[in-house]
């Protein structure tokens, strides 16, 4: 808590169901409270820092008060059975309305909320940022340097997707290390800083994505 909140912070401020805020997204979490008054963060783009709860929301919005939908239980999560001489391996049944506690985190999510976050961040079952337009139905074409090899051409969507991929992967990077109970703040700003480097050189294919907030954003002196 900031040293302007005192020993009596104010309240949360309330928001309507109809205004569009992120103080009304479920990955949006109170921290602490400082000259803008109550600030907090998006578990699901750690990178935004602290921000108050009046800030617009971008396009992971998930309102409040949705059930997550759960695992199907005949597929993910049925018991297997490993041939051989291996001896048979059972999955654990868990409660997807279990409230996750991950190393003392007040994240007032259930399991089942947790693992939607994590399917949207590696891009299963979220919605896929759109290509530009000028680059639908295009391909990339790799020329030899040799004269009698021949050449190939790749799909641009496909390689798009592949971008968006690594770009997804990073971001369940970032929050596993922002939530590791055993590196130090030091440590984690570290991680950080080499990941911001990697968003950095991938900046290069920001002009694929149609929407700018979907592209890579690096720091300063890289983008």
């Amino acid at each position: 808590m900031s040293d302007g909140a005192g020993s009596n912070p104010p309240p949360l401020p309330v928001f309507g169901p109809e205004e569009k805020v992120c103080g009304n997204c479920k990955l949006w979490a109170a921290h602490s409270v400082d000259h803008r008054g109550w600030v907090g963060v998006c578990r699901l783009q750690a990178e935004r820092g602290l921000f108050p709860p009046s800030a617009p929301l971008c396009n992971k919005f998930l309102p409040r008060g949705v059930a997550a939908k759960a695992l199907p239980p005949d597929s993910s999560r049925r018991e297997r059975t490993v041939r051989g001489v291996a001896p048979v391996v059972r999955r654990r049944e868990r409660d997807p309305n279990e409230v996750v506690d991950l190393e003392g985190l007040e994240l007032n999510m259930t399991r089942a909320e947790l693992m939607e976050l994590i399917r949207e961040a590696v891009g299963e079952g979220g919605e896929a940022p759109p290509l530009a337009n000028k680059w639908e139905g295009g391909s990339i074409k790799l020329v030899p340097g040799k004269a009698d090899v021949q050449g190939k051409d790749l799909p641009i969507d496909a390689f798009f997707h592949k971008i968006v991929m690594v770009r997804d992967k990073l971001r369940v990077m970032e929050q596993k290390l922002n939530a590791h109970p055993k590196l130090t703040d030091a440590e984690k700003v570290e991680m950080q800083s080499y990941i911001t480097r990697i968003y950095g050189s991938l900046t290069s294919f920001n002009l694929l994505f149609r929407d700018k907030e979907d592209a890579f954003v690096g720091s300063k002196s890289e983008d």
